[in-house]
């Protein structure tokens, strides 16, 4: 990153300087407030790291200017015993965070890491805006992991051939727009795409519902014939949602229809011949059905034929940033919308458990609260239990040997002790305890010449 450091305490400066470029930041230092206000109006900065009492001018004005000229420039302050409320209001007004002498450079450069991680993710939030314009999707379905794009090809693959195909997933993931997938990109799109949720009714509508009724065929059956949606599937797709809730009597006649692709309707006799594919979605597991006696092995193997499995959200998180723009574009009524990288790292971290439905139902709450500021705030994007939803962040692992680590804190170490002393190699053997032919040698060994 690259990064203006306003310090007017030499030692802070250079150590500090010092440590952030061996962090690989591109560093330029300032001694006070006014030739730090002179480097922000002459470039542009990531990171502005400042201390908040300076000659000149105050690390708080040189926050004031940076934000009026360069608002996603982020700002760090240093701050002393004394200036802790001054620092408060500093991050009210914009500031990231802030540190209080005595620190250790290393708290520093753990910041920088955070800071960096959300640079990272607001230039990737603009390049998905640009990218989903017909990038990265099929039909309505949005994603560019490697799950996703695993689902894409095997559409594509099994939307031309004529099997059943059943739709795996938790509530939520969007098992309906797999169905649509298919059926727009099939030989079957000019036909008629037909939906039904076994959820919803009772057994004997259901019945009624895909196979129709002959007049008078039963009691309030009426003197018209009711073409049932096996039916009105006919040239095209019928998709069954919630399979698992279809009662066994009824997966018995389903089962004849995928065989024999004819039927009766209710109180019918003559068979109704049907051209359909059948796409069903279950969000249980039809194995364990099967083994309980709840749904018939059969009529499983038929569906199972094709099975695509979609993953909920938590386990394809890199698609969250895209299908926020998606949203935000679906129901932000024209407008430009603003999402601070702290929010979309929040909405990254958070495990979804309604999946890709809550996560469309948080966006259009966060529209409709962010009001004519059109800044979607984590606090407005996200149901009041969400930060203690967020499982904690993983520390990084590193994955250098024992003896690596070592040797780059004693490197540290001895480099810190010789600008302490000035460069005086015995006064700087004196203060770690060795002597001053141990350390000319390490010295040697480090590159510290």
């Amino acid at each position: 990153m690259n990064i203006l450091l306003a310090e007017d305490e030499k030692t802070i400066a250079v150590t500090l300087g010092d440590d952030l470029s061996d962090a690989g930041h591109a560093v330029q230092v300032c001694h006070d407030g006014v030739e730090a206000w002179e480097a922000l109006q002459r470039n542009v900065y990531d990171v502005l790291i400042s201390d908040i009492r300076m000659p000149g001018r105050t690390g708080v004005e040189l926050l004031h200017m940076i934000k009026s000229r360069e608002p996603k420039t982020k700002v760090i302050l240093i701050t002393g015993y004394g200036d802790v409320e001054s620092a408060v209001d500093a991050m009210k007004a914009g500031a990231e965070d802030y540190v209080r002498k005595p620190f250790l450079n290393e708290d520093i450069l753990k910041k920088l890491e955070t800071i960096q991680r959300l640079l990272e993710l607001e230039d990737e939030n603009r390049r998905l805006r640009s990218e989903l314009k017909g990038r990265h999707q099929l039909g309505n379905l949005i994603g560019k992991s490697q799950a996703m794009r695993a689902i894409y090809e095997t559409i594509e693959t099994v939307a031309g051939g004529t099997s059943n195909i059943l739709v795996t997933g938790e509530t939520g993931t969007g098992k309906e727009m797999i169905a649509d997938a298919i059926h727009h990109n099939s030989a079957r799109a000019a036909g008629p795409m037909v939906k039904i949720n076994c959820a919803v009714f009772t057994e004997t509508l259901i019945e009624d519902e895909l196979f129709g009724h002959e007049p008078n065929s039963f009691t309030g059956a009426g003197k018209e014939r009711k073409i049932g949606r096996f039916e009105k599937a006919t040239g095209g797709t019928l998709f069954i949602d919630e399979l698992d809730d279809m009662p066994l009597s009824t997966q018995v006649k389903l089962l004849r229809v995928i065989q024999e692709r004819q039927f009766e309707r209710i109180g019918g006799t003559n068979p109704v011949k049907v051209d359909i594919r059948v796409v069903a979605a279950t969000k249980k597991d039809l194995r364990a059905l099967v083994r309980e006696g709840r749904f018939r092995e059969d009529l499983y193997y038929r569906f199972n034929v094709v099975n695509i499995e979609l993953p909920p959200l938590r386990n394809r998180a890199d698609d969250i940033p895209m299908l926020l723009w998606h949203f935000v574009a679906k129901h932000g009524g024209g407008f430009e919308y603003d999402v601070p990288a702290e929010t979309l790292e929040a909405m990254v971290r958070y495990p979804w458990p309604g999946n890709v439905r809550e996560l469309e139902n948080s966006i259009e709450r966060a529209i409709a609260l962010a009001g004519k500021q059109r800044v979607l705030k984590k606090e407005h994007l996200l149901r009041p239990a969400f930060d203690e939803a967020i499982p904690a962040r993983m520390p990084s692992v590193d994955m250098r040997s024992l003896k690596e680590v070592v040797a780059e804190t004693e490197k540290m170490h001895i480099r810190h002790v010789l600008k302490h002393a000035d460069g005086t190699r015995t006064r700087a053997a004196d203060i770690l305890g060795i002597s001053r032919k141990n350390l000319w040698e390490k010295m040697k060994e480090y590159g510290l010449e």
